[in-house]
């Protein structure tokens, strides 16, 4: 896979509302969005998804669900991210069907044979690459060796990198085997949200 992938990452704990958040995001370019709500109860990550969903089909963006396979199944978004703690890959895939776009996490060599496993996937979320503040229990950050044989272990599985990227570190992850990166935070720092995803997506080798 060819083509640069860029997950955006909803934030919890700032001014902007998730739903603001995938309005700017939308409207800096993002063409996929993830809305992430870790302190937010099912029933109000429905109600913004509803919301987040018709702001992204507006902007022609793929929505993807964090943690809530029903969630996502039921307000029709593109697809759902489930960590090691949400519904079994194989069992989404079984209650999903094919279309719906189907991420995982992979933190160590175990979960990548589980993820391969699975034949469930479209896409993993690999890492953490470094510490972030983002996420709780947090997996032990990857040692540049073990990272680098994690991503060629999965093989064609298309993988983007996880855990406080910068922009500084995409022209490295690009050689590592990986199809592009998933950030957060560093979409809500200093500047504007459109400033902080082209600051992103310029860093990236264009292989054309």
């Amino acid at each position: 896979m060819s083509q640069f992938l860029l997950q955006c990452i909803t934030l919890d704990g700032i001014e902007m509302s998730h739903c603001d958040q995938v309005r700017a995001l939308c409207e800096a370019g993002a063409k996929w969005v993830q809305l992430r709500m870790k302190e937010a109860s099912e029933s109000d990550v429905e109600k913004v998804a509803l919301e987040a969903l018709s702001i992204c089909e507006d902007h022609g963006a793929l929505l993807i669900i964090n943690d809530y396979l029903d969630v996502a199944l039921k307000v029709g978004a593109g697809g759902v991210h489930l960590g090691k703690s949400d519904t079994n890959w194989k069992a989404a895939r079984n209650l999903a069907g094919p279309d719906l776009v189907i991420g995982g996490t992979v933190n160590s060599l175990s979960d990548a044979r589980e993820a391969l496993a699975s034949q469930s996937l479209d896409y993993v979320g690999v890492g953490p690459l470094r510490h972030t503040t983002t996420k709780k229990n947090l997996a032990p950050v990857l040692e540049a060796k073990a990272f680098s044989e994690l991503l060629q272990f999965l093989g064609e599985l298309p993988k983007v990198v996880i855990g406080g990227v910068l922009p500084e570190d995409l022209i490295a992850i690009s050689s590592m085997d990986a199809e592009g990166v998933a950030i957060s935070s560093g979409l809500f720092r200093e500047g504007s949200v459109s400033e902080n995803l082209n600051n992103y997506l310029e860093q990236w080798p264009d292989e054309g």
